[in-house]
């Protein structure tokens, strides 16, 4: 069994899903707007800079001392009532056509990300993938965000983690595919025999160049389910299909 590992931020998706989501959480007053800007500014900076693990160890830590105190189910109906809207329109074409190609494969196919669990899962569900790995915050007996977290996903996590998937599933993660924008996934793309950098950030794009990883370019952000939306050449989504299938039969022949 072969399965595919995407990250979500900047890899499936145009932005971060927690900026996206922020001025949802700002309208029902879980949100300053000073925070809602600042978590802007941290947008502007990742896609100039890219992220590196003290910028994410600060986001989570700022993460954490915002949402201590958010109730749990009050912050899940929010994602469930505006994935749709907010974080879907996000989507980029090349990585529906990717997500695809490999279900059609008979694949298994995993959205692995930092965002917490409360966003990456019904996510993961709405593209139809097979399962999610996020962060994951406790959560105490009333039902609300203690301001600690129980896992987080990122780094040697990530891969600790897939690591029990394929050990739960008969994954066999030497034929297997992995995809991100972060120099932080690394470890993810090192734990797979198909890596590949997708709007790599430079400290990436230079790992991947020096150990000849494919490089490839998402650029179309489109509804995942209006596929009239879609303005991906489609010659271009079929030469890289192409490749892939090569790839994938010769690595088993």
């Amino acid at each position: 069994m072969r399965a595919a590992f995407f990250d979500l931020d900047k890899t499936v998706i145009a932005k971060s899903s927690m900026v996206a989501l922020g001025p949802e959480f700002h309208a029902r007053g879980l949100l300053s707007r000073r925070t809602l800007l600042r978590g802007a500014f941290t947008q502007l900076l990742f896609l100039r800079f890219g992220a590196n693990d003290e910028r994410l160890d600060k986001i989570r830590r700022a993460v954490l001392k915002v949402t201590k105190g958010w109730d749990h189910n009050e912050v899940r109906r929010l994602v469930a009532e505006t994935i749709t809207e907010v974080i879907e329109p996000l989507i980029y074409q090349e990585a529906i056509d990717l997500i695809n190609f490999h279900l059609a494969q008979g694949d298994e196919v995993w959205l692995v990300s930092m965002s917490p669990a409360e966003i990456v899962e019904p996510f993961a569900e709405m593209l139809g993938m097979t399962g999610a790995i996020g962060s994951r915050a406790q959560i105490d007996e009333n039902g609300k965000f203690t301001g600690d977290m129980d896992f987080v996903s990122h780094g040697t996590n990530k891969v600790l983690a897939i690591e029990e998937v394929a050990t739960k599933r008969g994954i066999d993660l030497d034929q297997s595919f992995a995809y991100s924008d972060s120099a932080t996934d690394i470890p993810m793309l090192q734990a797979v025999g198909h890596p590949y950098a997708v709007n790599p950030d430079r400290a990436l794009a230079h790992f991947a160049h020096d150990h000849e990883w494919p490089i490839m370019s998402f650029t179309h952000p489109v509804r995942a389910h209006d596929g009239k939306a879609s303005r991906t050449p489609f010659v271009v989504s079929a030469i890289i299909l192409g490749i892939m299938a090569l790839v994938g039969r010769s690595r088993r022949d």
